[in-house]
């Protein structure tokens, strides 16, 4: 095949422009001949200007980023340092906590042994008791009479009273009995509450009674007519916390005689003539439709109320008297109207015997019982309730004092001591009105001082030391706001006591609580306490000015013997 001539022609121009176009392009890179001596574009200057521009802009970005990273490094460094000094307080906190609760710990435990240690030893050494002129103990800067003057006072204003209250205690008894006869004739025994015979408790009993006129406490139990029975409530088995002011106190509620045993049908169901049930016999019969209230019970409540029960005491021993009054030649009366068991012989010439008759109901199978009412007064802190009776171990306090009185010396000093504390009390209480502080917790005093000493301290000798101890001890009781019931609680009571150990087992309790919740009641109390002892020297001194000499100078030779 021939090619065209101009064909030929046509394609060696084509690749010669090829070859034209990649030379010039070699020749004109700028990697092989750099425009040295190239001619400077128009736009420069706006290009360097614009460069610029670019260049301070980044110049601030990077002090804006330099200076936000030093404020991260300082907040970096603030958290660190804040967390080291956290680290620290804590375990400066943590130290300081560790040696606040070892410094409690060592306290309570040096505590617990002084309260240990003041409980086992006496608070004087006998020798400085044998000595006639030693120095007496002060309260506060308060000499108390010495020996000679407190022997002196015991004679006159005491020892005497002794056998008056023999006298007067046959004599309330007697009468007591033949009123609680007539009231028992007096009452339905199908319907009425039987009364029991009276239980002597108290000071008249205990041989201690030094206030006149001479006043006899005689409890009266009494039960709930058939099918009922009394279930006495108290404090200490309650299985939730009880109030303070409840403490020492009890519910008695009022049940069946077989309310622990399968339900019966009998006073639900009409049975035929010729039916009886085999629980209850027709004098037991549940009478249907029974109130609560026909048993001195509170409207609508099981529990007994106290009002009620001295409504109907009262009732019953007008109805009594009115039955033998024409046997005696004296008249009786009630005593307050507040406390309706508080009665009073009156005779015609002028002069009359007052006594006290307490309903209470018994706790259970001891010798606790639950006391109605107050003769002289409800106690400070006692609850407004009526349903709530206070629970009172004076059987108990009298069989104490007849047990520990065998193991004392003959002639002890402990009664003396009680005698000459409640004397002080009663007279300081005439002067500047009743306080807190009562007989009842002279006597709680006495009771510990007795557990706590050797039976050899307590002759007749060491009166002034041990009436010294016993005020010493109701100071220091006063000052702590504290002073334990003898019974409850008090592991130290003998087992032959017969304590029930319900109470025995239980927190002990504080008898001067009230104290604790009512300032301005303690307030008047402890300068009470303390006027008491200033007063005391110049009434035991002022009761003992009139004893012949011949008198006081046996007395004085039988002392210092």
């Amino acid at each position: 095949m021939k090619t065209h001539p101009k064909e030929v022609f046509s394609m060696t121009a084509g690749i010669f422009r090829v070859c034209l176009v990649v030379v010039t392009a070699i020749i004109n890179h700028p990697i092989l001949f750099p425009w040295e001596n190239a001619t400077i574009p128009e736009n420069e200057e706006e290009i360097i200007h614009k460069m610029r521009a670019h260049q301070e802009k980044l110049q601030l970005a990077q002090l804006r980023l330099e200076e936000e990273v030093a404020r991260l490094e300082e907040e970096k460094e603030a958290l660190k340092q804040a967390a080291e000094d956290s680290q620290q307080q804590n375990e400066g906190r943590l130290a300081w906590d560790l040696w606040s609760t070892l410094c409690m710990i060592i306290f309570l435990m040096i505590e617990l042994w002084r309260q240990d240690y003041l409980d086992s030893i006496p608070p004087d050494s006998p020798g400085e008791e044998d000595d006639l002129h030693s120095p007496r103990i002060t309260f506060q800067g308060i000499n108390l009479p010495d020996k000679v003057t407190l022997s002196h006072f015991y004679e006159r204003c005491i020892r005497g009273t002794t056998g008056d209250a023999v006298r007067t205690r046959e004599f309330v008894e007697g009468f007591v009995d033949d009123l609680l006869e007539a009231l028992r004739s007096v009452c339905n025994r199908d319907t009425d509450m039987e009364v029991e015979d009276f239980i002597g408790v108290g000071s008249m009993y205990e041989n201690w009674r030094v206030d006149k006129p001479l006043l006899c406490d005689l409890f009266v139990p009494f039960t709930p007519p058939e099918p009922y029975r009394f279930r006495p409530e108290v404090w200490c088995t309650s299985k939730s916390s009880v109030p303070l002011d409840l403490q020492g106190y009890g519910q008695i509620k009022v049940g069946w005689v077989n309310e622990d045993s399968v339900n019966c049908i009998c006073d639900k169901t009409k049975l035929g003539e010729d039916l009886l049930c085999l629980l209850h016999s027709k004098n037991q019969k549940i009478r249907p439709n029974s109130k609560m209230e026909d048993l001195l019970c509170l409207k609508d409540s099981p529990f007994l109320d106290m009002d009620q029960v001295m409504k109907w005491f009262q009732t019953a021993l007008t109805r009594a008297w009115q039955r033998i009054s024409r046997k005696y030649e004296f008249d009786l009366a009630f005593g307050h109207l507040d406390t309706p068991g508080s009665l009073k012989i009156k005779f015609r010439s002028g002069k009359f015997i007052p006594f006290n008759l307490i309903p209470v109901v018994q706790c259970e199978d001891s010798d606790l019982y639950f006391v109605s009412h107050f003769p002289r007064g409800r106690p400070v802190g006692a609850p407004a309730s009526s349903t709530h009776w206070f629970l009172s171990f004076a059987v108990y306090e009298r069989h104490f004092l007849k047990m520990i009185t065998k193991a004392l010396p003959e002639n002890a000093c402990h009664l003396s001591c009680l005698q000459i504390a409640s004397f002080l009390l009663t007279k300081q209480n005439r002067l500047t009105g009743v306080s807190g502080l009562s007989s009842y917790h002279l006597k709680t005093a006495l009771f510990h001082l007795l557990l706590a000493r050797p039976a050899s301290d307590w002759r007749s000798k060491h009166l002034e030391s041990r009436l010294n101890d016993l005020l010493r001890f109701l100071e220091k009781s006063l000052l702590e706001k504290k002073l334990c019931h003898f019974f409850v609680g008090n592991q130290k009571v003998p087992n032959t006591m017969g304590i029930p150990e319900v109470f025995r087992q239980a927190e002990p309790l504080n008898l001067f609580c009230p104290f604790v919740l009512q300032r301005s009641l303690y307030q008047k109390t402890v300068d009470s306490f303390y006027e008491m002892l200033k007063n005391a020297s110049t009434l035991i001194s002022e009761y003992s000015l009139h004893i012949p000499a011949d008198h006081s100078s046996s007395l004085q030779k039988r002392t210092l013997l």
